[in-house]
């Protein structure tokens, strides 16, 4: 059995999710197999919020080059949660 930490790779930390923070939307990297109820599950759990929505798209790797040679970055899963109105706020996000 999968638990929270397991689900939850890590927080994405960029200029546009710092903006999505505002609007109590959070971006996470999250294992390929996780689907919305378990990544939902995992939030609830660690941070101990209200989740009323779940977005889950799969991040392609892009191409890049060492020289010569091309090969590609990581494919990885990415999920958007959005929070309730009357949920508190993540902190991870705050002290940024």
């Amino acid at each position: 059995m999968k638990t929270g930490y397991d689900v939850i790779i890590r927080p994405i930390i960029t200029e546009n999710s710092m903006d999505m923070a505002e609007e109590k939307k959070y971006a996470f990297k999250v294992a390929k197999d996780a689907n919305k109820t378990e990544v939902r599950k995992a939030i609830e759990d660690i941070f101990g919020v209200d989740v009323a929505k779940v977005n889950i798209m799969n991040v392609s790797g892009k191409k890049k080059r060492m020289g010569r040679t091309i090969g590609t970055t990581a494919s990885y899963k990415k999920a958007v949660v959005t929070l309730t109105a009357d949920s508190k706020e993540i902190e991870i996000f705050q002290n940024l």
